[in-house]
Parts: C-alpha cells; sequence; structure tokens
C-alpha cells in the first residue's frame, strides 16, 4: 500500500513528473518546446531553493560526511576482504572468527550510516567524536581479533560499544 502511494508519487503526483507528464502529452511542438523550458525553469527553482537550505544546515560540519564517506568504505572494503579470508579459531573454547568478524563489520557500517546523520545532530562534534571512537575502539579492535586470534586489545570492545551507545545516544541532546 506504502510502497505503491510512494511510486504514484514519484512517478505522477510531484510537480516535477505532472510538468514532464503534460510536455510528453502535449501534441503541438512549439508548446512542447515552451513547456519544456517551463518545467526546466521549475526544476531549476526548486534545486536552488532547496540547496541553501541544505548548506545551511551542514554549515561547518560537512566535512563530517566526509568522514561517514570515509568509514562507510572502510566498512564495505573490510567487509569484502572478510568475505574472502579463511578464517580458523585458535582453541575451541574461542568464539568463531568469522563472526567476530561480522559483527564488527556490521557495526561498523551502521554506525557508518550514523555518523552520515551527525551533522544534524544538536552536538555535531560531540555526535562524530563518539561514533569514530566506537568505531575504532570496538570494530576495530574486533576486525584484529578476527584476523590474528591475538585477544591482548579485548578489553577495549567494551569500551568502543560504550562509545558507539554515547554517540547514538547524543543525537537525543
Amino acid at each position: 500500500m506504502y510502497l505503491n502511494n510512494a511510486i504514484n508519487y514519484v512517478c505522477f503526483d510531484n510537480r516535477i513528473a505532472k510538468g514532464v507528464w503534460s510536455v510528453l502529452s502535449s501534441k503541438n511542438k512549439s508548446s512542447t518546446l515552451a513547456a519544456s523550458e517551463q518545467v526546466a525553469n521549475q526544476g531549476k527553482k526548486l534545486v536552488v531553493e532547496a540547496l541553501p537550505s541544505v548548506y545551511k544546515l551542514l554549515g561547518h560540519n560537512r566535512h563530517i560526511l566526509k568522514l561517514a564517506g570515509l568509514s562507510g568504505v572502510t566498512a564495505i572494503i573490510i567487509g569484502g576482504i572478510g568475505a574472502h579470508t579463511q578464517f580458523k579459531p585458535a582453541d575451541e573454547k574461542e568464539r568463531d572468527p568469522k563472526s567476530v568478524f561480522e559483527t564488527a563489520n556490521r557495526y561498523h557500517m551502521w554506525s557508518s550510516l550514523a555518523l552520515l546523520a551527525a551533522p544534524l545532530a544538536r552536538k555535531p562534534y560531540l555526535t562524530a567524536t563518539f561514533l569514530v571512537s566506537g568505531i575504532t575502539m570496538f570494530s576495530g579492535v574486533c576486525y584484529y581479533i578476527a584476523f590474528t586470534q591475538d585477544r591482548r586489545f579485548s578489553k577495549l570492545a567494551p569500551v568502543g560499544s560504550v562509545m558507539l551507545i554515547i554517540g547514538w545516544l547524543s543525537f537525543m541532546l
């Protein structure tokens, strides 16, 4: 139901789609050209009206978006590497390194998406700091454990998870 309404709105009911459909349905070429120019001008007007508010909203926090992009790309690259790695557990008592890796990668990706929204938080630098610290301390340590089976930094993972929790909660400030 909702999907149908959304598709209907995107394809037919918004101002730009209505203009495009009116251009395509008109039979006179000169009126088609004028109508297409009118649709183009309306589209430009909408973009020009929307962009300043988006840039104003982001303000000086645009570099947080770059950091979020870097974090997301890193999560995807490390995820690809981990997908093709043969993980072998050191002991039978230890957790499966593949599941440790998958958990780290999942949290890394979700936190990267949260970091993408950090400029919208009331305190964007605080939010970004906690999220990046949490990604580094939780996912980074879990990646290290999964790839090397060396657990000497494992006590940092719970600290990283608390940082991620605080980062998510900082959206509520």
